[in-house]
């Protein structure tokens, strides 16, 4: 038996959404004076410089640039969000691979 037909269903909504049209929050205060520190000190050359010679040129894909990169493990260390890989396993495995 046939569920109705298509006239009689209502139409789904996109289910595509624009960043645009995402609510925005204005940030956190210390995520706010984080980067303003990070950027008087020239944080993100200084690390593209020290990172230069681990990333190629030409090979694979565009690369996270490290500032970027180091910005996320300090939200990550920050926030507590850790390493699932290292959430996982037992405590006895920790000790261990240490």
């Amino acid at each position: 038996m046939a569920m109705g037909t298509r006239k009689q269903r209502e139409k789904q909504e996109d289910l595509w959404i624009a960043h645009t049209e995402l609510a925005s929050a204005p940030g956190h205060p210390f995520y706010q004076k984080l980067n303003q520190l990070l950027e008087a000190e020239r944080f993100d050359e200084f690390v593209e410089t020290r990172c230069a010679k681990f990333y190629a040129e030409k090979n694979g894909r565009p690369s996270l640039t490290p500032g970027i990169y180091f910005r996320a493990l300090l939200i990550g260390y920050f926030e507590g969000i850790g390493a699932s890989r290292w959430e996982n396993l037992e405590e006895g495995e920790r000790t261990t691979s240490q």
